[in-house]
């Protein structure tokens, strides 16, 4: 199977995103023939940032195209495909400088098909970790991440726990949270650096470490407790789609714990988190319904709650069944057999 590294050949430039200066004069150089697009200078953007006579700024003065080859490859080290082949289309120097990290997408394309038996291949658990192996080997931290994640699975920890702190120091957030979890979960737990570096991938927007961040929070784990700093990264984490931070976020609406108490907020947080199938929250939000006299939504939230394990919504649901028609029970559960849970984060 013929895989391509590279999108297309370049012998230049393909695009500019400022201009490159020559060294003798420190003033652009002309567009060259090798420029795929380039631009006329705006004379309105240079008034407005020079005084007549005045030198062009340092920041000006740079050619990215130089920069160097290892500190390119660490920029780039947690791209996904799509912003690793618009870098390498830059330049030749950063084509050439980032091959190895998209060799490295290749290895984890095949790794991922290894894993979850994709792309008509056989599920082989060792081939994934080779290929992930190999990614990670080419400086590409997502492969280190799915390594790491191998390792753990087949119990060798400490090898995921070194590929998790490779991809947390070149700035992975799935890395700097795997990394944080793995220390709330060693034994002794290393609270103080599970927080670390918990805040350093909730800064970055990862949601799952938003979540984790907030149950450290939340409890007093590593960190003073706060609750409405606590709050805030659940709904923070709610927002992105993280489904068990949904469910928190609607209970701090409920009992007024970090956030000015809001039923309807409430309401809200907890629909979205059963619809997307929080058990728990179909649970609650089925008895929510039921006590505004909602009784076939009601019946279909506690049904599906009842099939993903929470017993006590099966007692409800009976009661409720008992005040419908037939016809309404059997469209009720015929709701509840083609019900589909939204997309969400886990």
């Amino acid at each position: 199977m013929t895989q391509r590294t590279w999108p297309c050949r370049s012998d230049g430039l393909r695009y500019t995103a400022l201009p490159f200066l020559t060294k003798d004069t420190g003033r652009a150089a002309p567009p060259s023939e090798n420029h795929a697009l380039s631009r006329p200078p705006n004379p309105r953007f240079h008034r407005a940032r020079f005084a007549p006579g005045s030198p062009p700024l340092a920041s000006d003065r740079r050619d990215f195209s130089n920069l160097p080859n290892d500190v390119l490859a660490k920029i780039a080290a947690s791209f996904a495909l799509p912003n690793l082949q618009a870098a390498s289309l830059v330049c030749r120097a950063w084509r050439d400088a980032l091959r190895p990290l998209r060799e490295g997408m290749l290895f984890l394309r095949w790794g991922k098909r290894f894993k979850h038996g994709r792309g008509g291949v056989r599920p082989n658990l060792n081939k994934a970790l080779d290929s992930f192996l190999k990614g990670a080997a080419r400086g590409s931290t997502l492969a280190m991440v799915d390594a790491g994640l191998v390792y753990w699975e087949m119990g060798k920890k400490e090898e995921g726990v070194a590929l998790y702190r490779r991809a947390a120091e070149l700035g992975d957030p799935a890395g700097q949270c795997n990394l944080g979890i793995s220390y709330l979960q060693a034994e002794p737990p290393n609270l103080k650096e599970a927080v670390k570096w918990l805040y350093q991938a909730s800064d970055a927007g990862y949601v799952r470490a938003q979540y984790q961040l907030a149950l450290c929070l939340h409890q007093g784990r590593g960190v003073d407790r706060n609750l409405p700093e606590a709050a805030r990264w659940y709904l923070r984490a709610a927002e992105g789609g993280y489904v068990r931070a949904m469910y928190n976020t609607s209970l701090c609406y409920s009992v007024g714990e970090g956030l000015i108490r809001s039923h309807r907020q409430a309401r809200k947080w907890m629909k979205r988190a059963a619809d997307r199938g929080h058990s728990k929250a179909q649970f609650e939000h089925g008895l929510g319904l039921f006590s505004v006299g909602e009784m076939m939504k009601a019946v279909i939230y506690l049904e599906l709650a009842t099939r993903a394990g929470e017993s006590a919504a099966a007692h409800v649901k009976n009661v409720i069944l008992q005040q419908l028609s037939a016809s309404s029970r059997d469209r009720a559960m015929l709701l509840a057999d083609n019900w589909r849970a939204l997309p969400s984060s886990r």
